[in-house]
């Protein structure tokens, strides 16, 4: 089972909604078509906020930003 989700809502309010779950995130990313990427702390998590976010989910292709910067950091 994977611990990514992507969800059509507010990173503000997934995280509340993570918090109020006593559920760990681990990483949290805004989509550039909207909606987060969240990477709960376990797989329990996941699957418990699947539940609770059940209606928000995004079931399609999701495009995420790229993080890598363009320019070397040395």
């Amino acid at each position: 089972m994977s611990r990514v989700l992507f969800v059509s809502m507010d990173e503000g309010d997934v995280v509340n909604r993570c918090a109020s779950a006593n559920v760990g995130v681990s990483a949290i990313e805004r989509l550039p078509e909207g909606g987060v990427r969240l990477v709960c702390m376990s797989n329990d998590g996941a699957e418990t906020m699947r539940k609770k976010l059940k209606s928000h989910l995004i079931k399609a292709q999701v495009a995420r930003a790229s993080h890598r910067p363009t320019a070397p950091t040395w």
